[in-house]
C-alpha cells in the first residue's frame, strides 16, 4: 500500500507521540493534529488495514515494522529539512511548515544529497 501525504502525517504523529507518551491512542493523535475523531478513526482504520499500525483491545496504537520504518523516514526528513532551512535564515515557523510540505514530495536521491551536504 502506498501512503498519501495524510497517511504519512498520521504515521509521523504516532512516531512523535510514541517518543513522548507511554501509550498512544487515537484521541492523542487527534489532539496533536487538531483533527476530528471521525477523521482520525478513518485514518487509523486505513493505516491498520495497510499494515502500518496495530491497535490493541484497549485502543493503544503501535507502529508495525513497516510503519516504524516509514514514520522514522518522514520524521528524519522533517528534522533535516527544517535544520537546513533554518541554516539558510528561514524563521523557525516557516522552516518547519515548509519542511513538512517538502518531506512528502522530495525524492530519496535529493534528500540524501541534502543530508550529505548538511554533515
Amino acid at each position: 500500500m502506498v501512503l498519501q501525504e495524510s497517511g504519512e502525517m498520521y504515521l509521523e504523529t504516532i512516531y512523535i507521540l510514541s517518543k513522548k507518551l507511554d501509550a498512544v491512542r487515537s484521541i492523542d493523535v487527534g489532539e496533536y493534529m487538531k483533527f476530528s475523531k471521525p477523521s482520525v478513526s478513518r485514518a487509523m482504520g486505513l493505516l491498520k488495514n495497510g499494515g502500518f499500525i496495530n491497535v490493541d483491545q484497549k485502543g493503544y496504537i503501535t507502529l508495525t515494522g513497516v510503519g516504524y520504518e516509514t514514520a522514522s523516514k518522514i520524521y528524519e526528513r522533517h528534522t533535516v529539512l527544517t535544520k537546513c532551512l533554518l541554516e539558510l535564515g528561514v524563521d523557525e515557523e516557516n522552516a518547519s511548515n515548509d519542511a513538512c510540505r517538502i518531506e512528502h514530495v522530495i525524492s530519496d536521491a535529493t534528500f540524501e544529497a541534502i543530508k550529505d551536504h548538511m554533515k
